[in-house]
């Protein structure tokens, strides 16, 4: 009687083990096939952009356009900051050109002026700070350190001699500086722009001040692009490296002028359709009207 028991017992065991396994394939097969539906329905989902509409023309990330293709001409030595990248050219003791992304919410921020120039000692062809001694010239900033305000160590490496050229007090107090305050009020009004600028290399510079032989430049460029515009849309400027006469709108020409003249290549990474139209625009009375967001 108990072994009857005992086998009837291992009987029902062997049968709810079984019933499980049954009921867990079961419910796999039912997950499998519920995973499979999902993944076709967010794929359908997928297949169309959201948050765009047909007007709005996908653009690569800014960092990516702050890259410059630099005139093979010249000797050129890749830097990188906190707030901007550059080229810098260790022979004429400049940079070729100094790029960097200015954001709406970069145009204001806690970062006091720093308001000490220095050599990076770390990039080969550093001017030294005596080099503009009694030179005549200012020691003016190709990326504003009115733009690093966000950052304290961004404000600080603008003051490297390194993003600085002789530049002569009616350009740095006068067009250059009233181009850099226009630029915070587009970064404004479009969230976002991207900004390439430096000394005109390829003309043929005669003066150098300091022993290390600082190039002065005759003229200096700068390119602006709101990538995120709907349309995108740039401009150029080249201005003389004096009192420039007739402001910001007599100096604006298109960024493919600028192109010709300094032989670097903008923003190479736009689709060709809209570099080919953006690089050819010279609108600067519209410029002009953007307002800042209120």
């Amino acid at each position: 009687m108990n072994r009857r028991k005992k086998k009837n017992g291992r009987r029902s065991a062997q049968s709810l083990v079984v019933m499980i396994v049954i009921l867990g394939a079961m419910w796999f097969a039912s997950a499998i096939r519920a995973r499979d539906e999902a993944n076709a329905a967010g794929e359908s989902r997928t297949t169309e952009p959201t948050g765009q509409t047909d007007n709005t023309i996908a653009v690569p990330g800014g960092e990516q356009m702050l890259a410059v293709v630099t005139n093979p001409n010249l000797r050129g030595v890749d830097v990188e900051y906190a707030g901007m990248i550059m080229s810098f050219n260790p022979s004429m003791h400049v940079p070729n050109w100094v790029s960097w992304e200015l954001t709406e919410s970069e145009t204001t921020g806690h970062a006091k002026r720093f308001n000490k120039f220095m050599a990076d000692e770390s990039v080969e062809g550093c001017a030294e700070t005596w080099d503009y001694n009694y030179s005549g010239y200012d020691r003016g900033h190709m990326a504003p350190a009115g733009d690093m305000k966000w950052s304290d160590e961004a404000m600080r490496q603008t003051f490297f001699l390194t993003n600085i050229c002789p530049q002569m007090k009616s350009l740095n107090t006068g067009a250059w500086k009233r181009l850099e305050e226009k630029c915070r009020q587009w970064a404004k009004a479009d969230s976002a722009i991207l900004i390439v600028c430096g000394p005109v290399l390829t003309d043929t510079l005669k003066e150098y001040i300091g022993d290390s032989r600082v190039a002065v430049p005759e003229r200096f460029f700068k390119v602006v692009l709101a990538p995120y515009a709907n349309p995108v849309r740039g401009i150029g400027f080249i201005m003389d490296n004096g009192r420039v006469e007739g402001g910001m709108q007599s100096a604006a020409v298109s960024i493919d002028e600028v192109e010709r003249v300094t032989g670097h290549d903008f923003f190479a990474c736009l689709p060709d359709e809209i570099e080919t139209k953006v690089e050819a625009e010279c609108d600067f009375p519209f410029w002009s009207n953007i307002k800042a967001k209120r």
